[in-house]
Parts: structure tokens; C-alpha cells; sequence
């Protein structure tokens, strides 16, 4: 296990290690009396260097070297405690196996320096010609004692090291999650914006698509019509330039909205379905309508789908349909608003649902918690939905 440091970590850990080299050297060299060893000081300053970057590798130096200060009977020096940054790095930056050898290590390392301390003769207790029976007890106190300070020396800088390990993972997911409410926040508003460019093509449709349905019905009423009724000339066209103007007004809304992503759409409501009415029958198509029950009040988003909804079904019996036949409109308000729009088929190779119309319409009746359906019928095209009398949408 090999870790990438930074290249100040990198030059603090070998300063580190080379200050440590070399103070056992400057003890070594002021008091040989003490019998420490150069080994033990350049393997312990290896292991202090290498604790970071491969904190596996540095426990195995450190042991080594401890084994041969053992068998080599080399007394300690201050080159020894590099143990303890030794295992705080096991438990701080090693994988499992290495975190867990740490512990194990400090278990261990303390049964053997509480062996062989108080049974080296520089350590021993002074007990005379006393018998090794009396002597037991004396070192058992003394084996347990140092025993017990070393591993609490040792499992310390080995929970310290796993405090650390658990501070830099807890903060590392603070971030993660820091960074996960952003993309949720960025996917939310990304997705509002695609949910309002869908509902501004869906206006574009409806309002672009009714428009040049009533132009070109006018138009083309108003040449067939201009020898034997000149009259009904002048108002073709009046007709055809207060579509046209209104189409273009609420286009231009629309685009504004695109370019600045500002501004308000235009919102027709049930009370404009009346002047939709009277345009259509201008255009030359007849329209029965009638209401079922007493009206209620609906929501803003219902009663834009249902004008919408009878808009385009209007406007596809305009352009698809046998415009020589009435159609026919309902509203009933039962249970809910229901829609029924009934057209004459003109051909059969010519229907209706064909194109984005019907889908607009589906989508535009669930988003408002209705129903949508539509199809041939006894030769007939009949458009159904129903939208919800209260109806609370829900917000992101």
C-alpha cells in the first residue's frame, strides 16, 4: 500500500525523520555508556519517514528494528518513541488489514518490553541472593506495571490515530453531501426550466397552430366568396388581421419568455371560450355548445388545460375535419369538468390524431390531474377529458 502525499507532507515527513536520525546519533556519540546502536535509530527514522506513505511497510520496519534491539541486546533511545506516529499512522491512514495489525501490535509490543525490561540486568530490580520464588512477585509487579503503561501509550496513539481517520471520513461525506444537495439542486432547477421550455412549445403549438387554422379558413372564404358576396370580403379580413394580431402578441410573449426567461404567458380561462367560439364560427366551422349542471369554480391550471384542450380539438376539426358539419361542445359539471368535443370525420384516410395535437393534449390534462381520450366513434372524432373540480398541483 503505497499513498500519494503532497509535496509539503512529503518534505515535513523526511525533515522529520532526518531530525530524529540525527539526535540518536548526537546521543549515541555524547554517551556510549547508554549501549544504543545506530541501527536502532536509522530503522526507527526509517519507519518515521515512511509512516505516511505506506503505513504498512513503516510497522514492519518498526518491528524489525525493535526485534533486533531485542536479540541484539541495544538499549532504547529516543529514537523509540517514533512508535507511537508510527501506529497513529496505521489506524489513520492504513487499509484494514494494516489498521488492525496496529492494535494488535500495540497489544503485543507492550508484552515484550514488559518481558524483557524488568529481566534485562540494567532494568531488574536489586534483589540479592533472594530466591527466585521471592523474586517472583516482584517482577510480576514490575512485568505488569510496565506492561500496562506501555499498552496504554500504545493503544492511545493508535485511538488517536482512528479519531482522526473518523473526523477526515465524517468530513469528506459533509462535503460528498455538500455536493449532492447542489447537483439535487442544479437537477431540480434544470428540470423546472426543461418543464417551462415544454409548457412555452405547448402554448406555441396551440396559439401558432389555431391561429393560421382561422387565417387560412377566412382566406380561403373570402376568395371563394368574393364575387358573389363582396361583402363578406371586408370582414374576412377583418377577421384574419385580429387573429393575426393576437397570434402575434402572444408569440411575442412567448419568445420573450425563451430569450429572459421572464414574463407571463398568456392564460386564457373558461370565460374565453366564448370569443374562441365566435372566431371558429367566423372561420366558417359550425359549433353547437352547451353546459350540463351548475359551474363551479376551478383551479387557473384546469381551466387553461380545458381551454387549451378545446382549442385544439376545435382547431383539428377546422383543418381535419368536414368543416360542412356542426360540432360539437360540452362541458359538463358533474362530478368533474368533463370535455366532449365531437367532429365530423372527413375521410378516413385523414384522421384527426395524427401530429403532436392529441399528445399536448393528454400531457396537458394530466399535469392538471385529469383524464384525456380521444378517437373515432360512429364516424364522428370524439375528444374526452376530465379535470378535476378542486384540485391542489403539486410544487416542487
Amino acid at each position: 500500500m503505497i499513498r500519494t502525499l503532497k509535496p509539503a507532507q512529503l518534505v515535513f515527513d523526511i525533515v522529520v525523520a532526518t531530525l530524529c536520525l540525527l539526535l540518536v546519533l548526537y546521543v549515541s556519540a555524547l554517551s556510549p555508556s547508554l549501549g544504543t546502536s545506530p541501527v536502532a535509530g536509522i530503522g526507527m527514522s526509517a519507519a518515521l519517514g515512511l509512516r505516511r506513505i505506506s503505513p504498512p511497510i513503516a510497522l514492519g520496519i518498526a518491528w524489525l528494528t525493535s526485534l533486533v534491539q531485542v536479540f541484539a541486546d541495544i538499549g532504547p533511545d529516543p529514537s523509540n518513541l517514533a512508535i507511537l506516529p508510527v501506529l497513529y499512522a496505521t489506524a489513520s491512514y492504513g487499509d484494514r488489514i494494516t489498521k488492525w495489525a496496529g492494535l494488535v501490535s500495540s497489544g503485543v509490543g507492550a508484552l515484550i518490553i514488559a518481558i524483557y525490561l524488568p529481566l534485562d540486568a540494567g532494568y531488574a530490580p536489586d534483589l540479592g541472593s533472594v530466591s527466585i520464588l521471592a523474586q517472583l512477585p516482584a517482577i510480576t509487579l514490575t512485568m505488569l506495571i510496565t506492561f500496562l503503561s506501555f499498552l496504554a501509550v500504545f493503544v492511545l496513539s493508535w485511538t488517536f490515530g482512528l479519531l482522526a481517520r473518523t473526523w477526515r471520513a465524517s468530513r469528506e461525506a459533509g462535503r460528498a453531501r455538500i455536493i449532492a444537495e447542489r447537483q439535487r439542486l442544479d437537477a431540480e432547477r434544470e428540470a423546472a426550466r426543461e418543464h417551462e421550455r415544454t409548457r412555452i412549445a405547448r402554448d406555441m403549438h396551440d396559439v401558432v397552430a389555431h391561429s393560421l387554422a382561422v387565417v387560412i379558413a377566412q382566406a380561403d372564404g373570402a376568395r371563394y366568396a368574393k364575387d358573389a358576396d363582396p361583402g363578406a370580403v371586408g370582414t374576412a379580413l377583418e377577421a384574419i388581421s385580429t387573429t393575426a394580431r393576437e397570434a402575434l402578441a402572444d408569440v411575442r410573449v412567448l419568445l420573450a419568455q425563451l430569450r429572459h426567461n421572464q414574463g407571463e404567458s398568456p392564460q386564457p380561462v373558461l370565460a374565453d371560450l366564448d370569443r374562441l367560439l365566435d372566431q371558429l364560427r367566423a372561420s366558417g366551422l359550425p359549433i353547437r355548445f352547451e353546459q350540463v349542471g351548475e359551474p363551479v369554480a376551478v383551479g387557473t391550471s384546469q381551466q387553461l388545460a380545458a381551454y387549451r384542450i378545446v382549442q385544439e380539438a376545435l382547431t383539428n376539426a377546422l383543418r381535419h375535419g368536414d368543416v360542412a358539419k356542426q360540432v360539437d361542445v360540452r362541458l359538463d359539471w358533474a362530478d368533474e369538468l368533463g370535455i366532449r368535443v365531437s367532429s365530423a370525420i372527413l375521410t378516413p384516410e385523414h384522421p384527426q390524431g395524427i401530429g403532436h395535437g392529441i399528445a399536448g393534449m393528454r400531457e396537458r390534462a394530466e399535469l392538471a390531474g385529469g383524464w384525456f381520450d380521444a378517437g373515432p366513434e360512429a364516424g364522428r372524432w370524439v375528444v374526452r377529458a376530465g379535470l378535476p373540480s378542486v384540485f391542489e398541483p403539486v410544487t416542487a
